[in-house]
């Protein structure tokens, strides 16, 4: 019966540490204005922003905002 319990706990504990893994996913919108051509907005696992793969040093949030109020139309329907 021991061997069950303790067997069980060393299930439970790997599922727990293998499902605390770190996310790597990203979140991404579309992008464009009248300047410029498409281009790809993600949040990165950080909190900034990064524009077509380029680390931007904002948050992403910050950046979005900037990007509308410039004009630029954003993930809309």
């Amino acid at each position: 019966m021991k061997k069950h319990i303790v067997l069980f706990t060393l299930t439970i504990t790997s599922l727990l540490i293998s499902s605390c893994g770190s996310d790597d996913s990203k979140t991404c919108i579309t992008c464009n204005s009248e300047q410029t051509i498409e281009f790809l907005v993600c949040e990165e696992s950080n909190g900034n922003a990064s524009v077509n793969g380029e680390n931007t040093g904002t948050q992403y949030a910050l950046y979005l905002d900037g990007l509308v109020a410039a004009g630029a139309d954003c993930g809309g329907d």
